[in-house]
């Protein structure tokens, strides 16, 4: 009897879930009303730098991300005015669980909903507006590594986990990495070469159809670097030099319109 309880139980926690799940889908999906994200900034490394690189951030940061996004659906199509508005939040204390690199579906799975447990109590702030989605960006001391950690972005849950540095002048490439991550959360997958890191052809490329194809003028915002050529590619600067390529449009349901 107790055995059948638990199986019931369990079955209807998955059943909750999965509903849920596919009710952030058809919300975020929808591009009827703005998307409420939210940026958690926290000290990855609990350095000065950091600290005092939080303490100066202003909701103004982010600005080149809405104004990315904006752009992008008019191009589309998209008629909303305002598709995302991003809101800075305090300064969060705990920093997220940790995704081994190279983990397996298992790990994966369970870091995955260690992630969703922590943001739903990571993100409640007194007195502010909860947001659909929920964006943590943890800031590192430049000088302290040459390279941040993987991000990640869970459509699950509708967060995203950002490593970033507190640079000033690595501002630009920060949002680009939050706005391939937010890209995540609403459905949109990688388009370039794991290992490699080079852009795919043809989803890979901003203007997939320029003959012919390289150099590129611009980035697809998820494969995140501009393709010289077949071979050689570089980082964008900004947001300003990234767009939607009709592959990621289309998995956003940009082109249902």
């Amino acid at each position: 009897m107790w055995k059948t309880l638990r199986i019931a139980i369990l079955l209807l926690v998955l059943a909750i879930v999965a509903g849920h799940t596919w009710l952030d889908r058809v919300a975020t999906q929808s591009w009827k009303s703005t998307l409420w994200v939210g940026i958690f900034p926290l000290n990855a490394d609990a350095s000065p730098i950091a600290q005092h690189y939080i303490e100066g951030l202003s909701g103004s940061d982010f600005q080149g991300i809405e104004t990315f996004f904006e752009r992008e659906e008019q191009r589309f199509g998209v008629q909303l005015e305002h598709p995302i508005h991003i809101e800075l939040y305090p300064q969060a204390s705990q920093l997220p669980p940790q995704l081994e690199r190279r983990a397996g579906r298992i790990a994966i799975a369970w870091w995955s909903l260690k992630m969703r447990w922590f943001a739903t109590r990571a993100a409640q702030v007194p007195g502010r507006a909860p947001s659909r989605i929920r964006i943590f960006v943890l800031y590192h001391d430049p000088a302290t590594l040459q390279s941040v950690p993987d991000s990640h972005g869970l459509q699950k849950g509708l967060i995203g986990v950002v490593q970033a540095f507190a640079d000033q002048g690595m501002a630009g490439g920060n949002n680009i990495v939050i706005a391939h991550e937010l890209m995540h959360t609403l459905g949109a997958t990688d388009k370039y070469d794991l290992e490699t890191g080079a852009p795919l052809y043809p989803v890979g490329l901003g203007d997939p159809d320029r003959k012919p194809p390289y150099p590129q003028a611009r980035a697809e915002i998820m494969a995140g670097r501009r393709a010289l050529s077949a071979t050689n590619f570089e980082m964008p600067a900004s947001l300003r030099d990234v767009v939607v390529g009709p592959a990621t449009a289309d998995e956003i349901r940009w082109t249902h319109h």
